[in-house]
């Protein structure tokens, strides 16, 4: 069900537009600004172009580029001019918006933050991304957990950005939470289109929750990124499928009460409820223990591999960036 690509809202509904954003070069603060003004000018067209969108949502590295500048002259802050125009923009078109920007971080590299805001003008959610992708991404390591937060008509959002997602336990972790839409940006290159499918399917499917995902799109005359926005419904099967067609908005409606629904009532494949339900049918309530290794030895820091002395990448010196800056 996604309503025509969106063309059509139940009451039920929330409909979704997916940038696939032209890739840009930002090298100077009137790059930025000039990126934050088009894609200010993207949530007026998303607003045009179907009326019944309820958010938008704009891919990883939607204003820096994927350059992995650190230049603090193109960094942003959460109460900067940036973020400001989202929010007005948010609240002059009644729409919400999820958007990313890269966060100066005066006590270590700059943060890759992405933020959902209401169509009040108000953020509702501040996620800085937990799983840079090392070793060709220089970002901090997000510090402030896994955050949902209540989105339109009755949904509860949660974000991952790009590298999060290939993480069942951030997906996961969301689910629990409550998060039955989760929203998923990028600035993905094409040779991560078959991972991109099948970790946004199986995401959707083993937490019982839509899934909706985009990427950056284009050249930026060096990297070309895929586009690729696509909804998967929580059965795991994609409902809306994009292109790799720069600035195309890509459209579709999800049903968050058909996930409370299956939520409750599914006995087959109710996966979120069986992990902590052991074998019901045989102990009453079922086993509620944590029968995995590496859950307890993330939990006490002494996760480690058994193959963990001959990983050869463990910095991001190959990949042309200095040292790490911190213990």
């Amino acid at each position: 069900m996604s309503g025509l690509g969106g063309l059509n809202k139940s009451p039920n509904g929330v409909g979704i537009g997916l940038v696939q954003l032209q890739l840009p070069v930002t090298e100077t603060k009137e790059d930025l600004k000039a990126q934050t003004e088009k894609v200010c000018e993207m949530v007026r067209k998303a607003k045009r172009f179907t009326a019944p969108t309820d958010i938008v949502v704009f891919p990883e590295y939607m204003l820096h580029g994927l350059s992995m500048s650190m230049d603090d002259a193109i960094m942003c802050d959460i109460d900067g001019p940036e973020v400001q125009a989202f929010k007005d923009v948010c609240k002059e078109n009644e729409i919400w918006g999820c958007f990313s920007i890269m966060e100066y971080n005066p006590n270590g590299n700059p943060y890759n933050t992405g933020l959902i805001i209401d169509d009040k003008g108000e953020i509702k959610l501040n996620f800085r991304k937990l799983h840079p992708w090392v070793p060709v991404e220089p970002w901090e390591p997000g510090d402030l957990g896994l955050p949902v937060c209540e989105g339109p008509n009755s949904s509860t959002l949660g974000l991952a950005i790009c590298h999060d997602g290939m993480f069942p336990e951030v997906t996961r972790e969301l689910a629990y939470k409550g998060a039955d839409i989760i929203l998923r940006t990028a600035g993905y290159t094409a040779p991560i289109h078959h991972s991109w499918r099948i970790t946004n399917q199986s995401n959707a499917f083993c937490n019982l929750a839509y899934t909706a995902s985009v990427a950056m799109c284009g050249s930026d005359g060096t990297n070309d990124s895929m586009g690729e926005g696509m909804i998967v419904n929580f059965d795991g099967v994609p409902m809306v499928e994009g292109s790799n067609r720069p600035d195309e908005i890509i459209t579709g409606e999800v049903r968050p009460d058909l996930v409370r629904e299956a939520r409750t009532h599914w006995a087959l494949e109710n996966n979120m409820y069986q992990l902590g339900h052991r074998g019901y049918v045989a102990v009453e309530g079922g086993v509620t223990d944590a029968p995995y290794t590496y859950m307890t030895d993330l939990q006490n820091g002494t996760y480690r591999l058994p193959w963990e002395d001959d990983i050869v990448h463990t910095d991001g010196q190959d990949y042309g960036f200095p040292a790490p800056r911190k213990k």
